[in-house]
């Protein structure tokens, strides 16, 4: 059976649900164990989307799991500064503009 790509975004909320309230509820090894399905998820769904607009968007969703996920640690286990998530963040937003232009290079072409 092959997955398609919805039923693997839905997946992932699930997947980012259960870790933010393991943040939340301070449940700090599940929280630190969620992240790797977490970010599995998210990567699958960009190879499956390589090749699509959304790819960008997608990377923008990976770059914010993962700064997410360095804030929670960072939280969790006092390792230093909540400044080591922003370089996920404007790799994110980078991302996120990236797939903004193509949608509007589209629109033009079109």
């Amino acid at each position: 059976m092959k997955l398609n790509s919805r039923l693997i975004e839905n997946f992932h909320v699930l997947l980012w649900l259960i870790k933010d309230m393991c943040w939340a509820m301070e449940f700090k090894l599940l929280g630190s164990i969620m992240i790797l399905p977490t970010l599995a998820a998210a990567i699958w769904i960009l190879k499956i989307t390589k090749e699509q607009d959304e790819f960008w968007v997608n990377l923008a969703v990976l770059f914010w799991i993962l700064a997410n996920s360095t804030w929670m640690l960072v939280e969790f286990f006092q390792m230093g500064s909540k400044h080591y998530c922003l370089p996920f963040f404007i790799c994110g937003f980078i991302s996120f503009a990236l797939y903004c232009y193509k949608l509007w290079k589209n629109k033009s072409n079109a």
